[in-house]
């Protein structure tokens, strides 16, 4: 289980991750797909940390603004880059199925791309300066878990509609029983953690989910790899945003 890890923190991450002696088989990139919840988790650890670190700041925004680059940082911007691609494509294909493939290949960034990331960007920035107000630690660790969940529920439940993209070789190889299973046992420490509130949030997360899985599957019949990373930042900031509006109630 090694490998497939390494491949899941290689791909997901920015981390440094010691290069693997020989290619991947096949089925390791099927088994990869499986960690990415808890390369989720490694990032919830490294930004809980980090909040840890910053207890003597006063300021939520100025920690907030530091988390949020921690977080792009560790990723890289894959999936922001993924979201600004699928951003573009839903504005420039106009419901045409070949022509929004051909804008997300496109490497350039229109303002609906820019628009997406500042949006998003900007939700998680005011989420999590709310919750740093408070106990952010459960939200820290949640957000970044869900994200990449979400991606391996779709992987798992929707076809993958490009035979030689990147994320291919995961959907084709992923177990898919034991990705359900995986999601269930996620969802149900979630609900045991935050109680009445982890209940709310998996019922958002639920209905955020199929919402994007009935957007990808009418525009393009399946996912790519920029509706993967797409639904990851949406998931992430889905969470934070829940969270957030719930730290009062309960």
């Amino acid at each position: 289980m090694i490998r497939p890890l390494a491949l899941a923190l290689q791909l997901l991450t920015r981390l440094p991750v010691p290069a693997l002696t020989a290619p991947p088989q096949p089925w390791e990139l099927g088994q990869a797909a499986l960690f990415f919840p808890f390369v989720g988790l490694l990032i919830g650890a490294l930004l809980a940390g980090l909040h840890t670190a910053l207890w003597w700041a006063a300021d939520p925004g100025v920690v907030a603004a530091l988390m949020l680059a921690a977080w792009v940082l560790l990723t890289g911007g894959l999936h922001l880059d993924g979201l600004a691609d699928t951003a573009d494509a839903w504005i420039g294909g106009q419901g045409d199925r070949e022509r929004t493939l051909a804008i997300m290949k496109d490497p350039r960034s229109g303002p609906m791309a820019i628009s997406a990331i500042v949006l998003v960007l900007l939700n998680k920035f005011a989420a999590l300066q709310t919750l740093l107000a408070g106990d952010a630690q459960d939200a820290l660790w949640l957000a970044p878990v869900w994200g990449r969940a979400m991606m391996v529920l779709l992987l798992a439940t929707t076809p993958y509609v490009r035979p030689d993209g990147l994320g291919s070789p995961h959907a084709d190889q992923l177990p898919r029983w034991n990705s359900i299973l995986l999601i269930v046992l996620i969802a149900l420490a979630t609900i045991v953690l935050l109680e009445r509130s982890g209940g709310l949030l998996m019922v958002v997360l639920g209905g955020g989910f199929l919402a994007l899985r009935h957007i990808w599957m009418r525009q393009l019949g399946g996912v790519t790899g920029d509706t993967l990373g797409a639904t990851c930042e949406l998931m992430e900031t889905l969470t934070l945003l829940t969270l957030a509006l719930l730290v009062n109630e309960f």
